[in-house]
């Protein structure tokens, strides 16, 4: 096949391999292992690679050829802007819930992009296929390579892009407030938030949000300050093929199956709060209470228990959150569940036979902390016990971690900085000076 090997369509063909294989790679690993994260970050390589190739092929020569090349250049649908936001906002919705389906509602949010795909095939459809190939009528544009109807097109895919880049940039901040949402909801649920805090698809993010400004800036200085050349144009999309590189490259190094799985669901911390204080929950605390147990622990937690002090409130604490937190107290220095290094906030309901709303609302209430946190304090007093206790001086830091239900050196310190405001190695020698 005819291309030409020039110094710009050369520098962006490593890119357009490398996103036609990590499309590959993407597809097969996701039909092997069930993941619609990575159909959707596939196809997201694909919205991205897909405009990169039309300028590649162009500095090869595809539009000078005056050939069949030439008609496939301008009737090819290369550029989906309309697409590449739902794309980005589904892709982090699938990597955050294993439950996510991609039913009819969320199908609406394709419906502009695939109207534009509509128009282009019909554009194709009636100059190609009807006037060219059945009525066998000469091409009339571009030295008899396009038909009437793709000038038309032209004219109109510039406001499509402009809505492209609208688009994104809207589908971008609601991505980037979910994923917000989404942290809280870690924190609220599992004690170990390192492998699925997804600190990458932030930088992910950020990164598209990037890359799309530097197009729009080209496309805007185009067509408002000064008419720029193919070459100046060029750049924005050396720019893109970076952009294909990382979004390549984060996606095969993301986690294949996040443990234990995840159901986030992007709804607002103050719709689950409401939900949490209906009339349903507080019969629950009743219904679900073990027998025998309301007389046996009335009284507060004590205060020798590792965790924040108890929040206090100007008005009287709630006499159900009070007993329930000091059962959760003393199953807290009992059974020390805290040791278990993947804990969740639904584990330890399941283990005091409650549910996990009336759980959090005496974390949250009663205490004053996320469940993240709330766990982690008594973590960090326990490797502060250890730490002074002459029988673990031969401890490493982290063997104290791991010993402690942390399951790394690295969450150990954060946690340790985050909590302590010093690291475990300070806080260390100032217990055994």
């Amino acid at each position: 096949m005819f291309f030409e090997f020039s110094p710009y369509s050369s520098l962006l063909l490593p890119f357009f391999v490398q996103g036609v294989v990590f499309i590959g790679i993407l597809l097969v690993r996701g039909w092997q292992r069930g993941l619609a994260s990575d159909w959707w970050l596939a196809l997201l390589l694909l919205l991205n690679t897909l405009p990169l190739t039309q300028w590649m092929l162009g500095f090869a020569g595809w539009y000078d050829s005056h050939d069949a090349h030439s008609t496939f250049m301008f009737y090819f649908p290369f550029s989906h802007w309309l697409a590449l936001g739902p794309t980005f906002y589904f892709y982090f919705r699938s990597l955050t819930n294993q439950d996510f389906r991609f039913g009819k509602a969320e199908k609406l949010h394709f419906l502009p992009a695939a109207v534009y795909l509509g128009w282009r095939l019909m554009v194709f459809g009636h100059d190609v296929v009807w006037q060219h190939w059945s009525l066998g009528e000469p091409f009339t544009e571009h030295f008899g390579t396009k038909g009437n109807l793709a000038n038309v097109s032209e004219v109109l895919d510039g406001t499509v892009e402009l809505l492209g880049y609208l688009s994104v940039f809207a589908y971008g901040w609601l991505t980037l407030r979910d994923y917000q949402r989404y942290r809280r909801y870690l924190d609220d649920n599992y004690s170990n938030t390192g492998p699925i805090s997804f600190q990458w698809l932030r930088n992910l993010m950020v990164a598209v949000l990037v890359g799309l400004l530097v197009s729009f800036f080209f496309g805007l200085v185009n067509k408002v300050l000064t008419p720029l050349s193919y070459i100046q144009v060029w750049y924005s999309f050396l720019a893109t093929g970076l952009l294909i590189y990382y979004l390549g490259i984060a996606g095969l190094l993301a986690p294949y199956q996040p443990a234990p799985a995840l159901h986030f669901q992007p709804t607002s911390t103050e719709d689950v709060q409401a939900t949490t204080s209906t009339v349903a929950d507080r019969i629950s605390i009743e219904a679900l209470e073990p027998a025998g147990l309301e007389s046996k622990f009335e009284k507060k937690p004590q205060a020798s228990a590792p965790v924040a002090e108890l929040v206090t409130a100007e008005v009287a604490p709630d006499p159900d959150l009070t007993r329930w937190a000091t059962k959760l107290s003393r199953h807290m220095e009992t059974e020390r569940p805290y040791l278990a290094p993947e804990l969740t906030l639904s584990e330890l309901a399941s283990q005091l036979r409650t549910n996990t709303s009336l759980l959090s609302r005496v974390i949250n209430t009663y205490f004053g902390q996320n469940f993240n946190d709330y766990i982690n304090r008594y973590r960090i007093a326990e490797a502060e016990r250890k730490l002074q206790d002459p029988r673990f001086q031969h401890y490493t830091l982290l063997a104290v971690a791991l010993e402690s239900g942390f399951n790394s050196k690295s969450t150990f310190n954060r946690v340790f900085k985050k909590l302590k405001s010093a690291t475990p190695s300070e806080v260390a020698a100032r217990l055994n000076p």
